[in-house]
């Protein structure tokens, strides 16, 4: 989704100390910091904001990161975000802690990957407020902030405008979610295209946590190529046991392999396809809604709202009005369906 030639760029604000992983200070560059308006994206500001804008932060592995901004211009920042920890319980600058806590009063909104959490929680802010970090700082994250609601199975969560995810590629879904969120299902998914990974994924990290007796991997071949049947008949009454039957399983052990290998439920996981499904309609065509809810197979549009205002915190219209990318004297397409796979835009 394109911004207008006019429309100020989003201000992003990187937070920089000593001992911030490279790989998460690598995520928000590639996320915010790479020029893709030529391709549609939005415009972002990045900047690297630090207590001294002079001096590198050396980072593990050899590398650095110049800063170029100091803590002042926080005020000035639309998002800040706060990497992971190389250490988690490296200590942040007080200077650190107090700006965050001033951005928070502010209304700013407050990002953190991974072991970035720690930091957030050491400046209170995380305080009687649910969090979430990688699987497996989830017992020290609790051993070290007793006040912290701590949240053991999300990729990311929002508490009062604070952001936290889990570990690593976690980190990468939630930078994508706030472009989602600010810019359009179509913003995330250019930037997604851009880094070869997917715009959302749905589930929680209990996907990835250890197991002993790891599934077969026929059970993963199967699964998958019913989630691809689906998405390429998301038009179409699909249920959990037609799934199933595709599967070639019973509904109840369909549904527990599903959850084992994707961390969500069948029904769960079609409705995200299906919202997403809708989200990309109303950006790109201006078709009734009845056949928006058709198509990305709520059957009514009225089902469609409800899902919409449950998930999304908006209605249809509304979110097409924000964002929508085709003018409104264009026409719909007059046929077709949502049968294509809506994440591989």
């Amino acid at each position: 989704m394109a911004s207008a030639p006019d429309a100020p760029a989003h201000r992003v604000a990187l937070l920089a100390f000593p001992g911030i992983r490279a790989f998460d200070v690598s995520v928000i560059t590639e996320v915010w910091g790479t020029d893709r308006t030529d391709r549609g994206a939005p415009a972002f500001d990045l900047r690297r904001v630090a207590t001294d804008s002079t001096t590198p932060i050396p980072m593990r592995g050899g590398m650095a990161l110049l800063p170029d901004r100091t803590l002042d211009w926080l005020a000035e920042a639309d998002l800040i975000v706060v990497p992971g920890l190389d250490d988690h319980l490296t200590p942040a600058p007080a200077p650190v802690l107090d700006a965050l806590r001033h951005a928070h009063a502010r209304g700013t909104t407050i990002a953190a990957l991974c072991g970035g959490a720690f930091t957030l929680a050491q400046a209170g802010l995380l305080d009687g407020r649910r969090a979430i970090t990688h699987w497996n700082l989830v017992d020290l994250l609790r051993a070290h902030h007793p006040h912290v609601t701590v949240v053991p199975d999300a990729l990311f969560i929002e508490d009062d405008n604070i952001w936290t995810a889990a570990g690593t590629a976690a980190g990468i879904d939630l930078c994508l979610h706030l472009v989602r969120r600010s810019h359009g299902a179509e913003a995330a998914a250019t930037i997604a295209r851009s880094m070869v990974t997917a715009p959302f994924r749905t589930g929680t990290q209990a996907q990835f946590i250890e197991h002993p007796t790891p599934r077969a991997d026929r059970d993963a071949d199967t699964l998958a190529a019913v989630r691809e049947h689906a998405l390429r008949h998301l038009h179409e009454p699909l249920t959990v046991a037609d799934l199933a039957a595709h599967a070639g399983m019973s509904p109840r052990s369909f549904a527990r392999h599903f959850t084992a290998e994707t961390g969500t439920t069948p029904l769960r996981w079609l409705l995200d396809q299906r919202i997403a499904a809708a989200q990309k309609l109303l950006e790109r065509t201006d078709l009734p809604m009845p056949e928006v809810a058709r198509r990305a197979g709520f059957g009514s549009e009225v089902t469609m709202r409800q899902h919409f205002a449950s998930r999304l915190a908006t209605s249809p219209r509304a979110y097409r009005t924000a964002f929508s990318t085709t003018p409104a004297s264009a026409s719909a397409p007059a046929s077709g369906t949502a049968g294509s796979n809506p994440i591989a835009r």
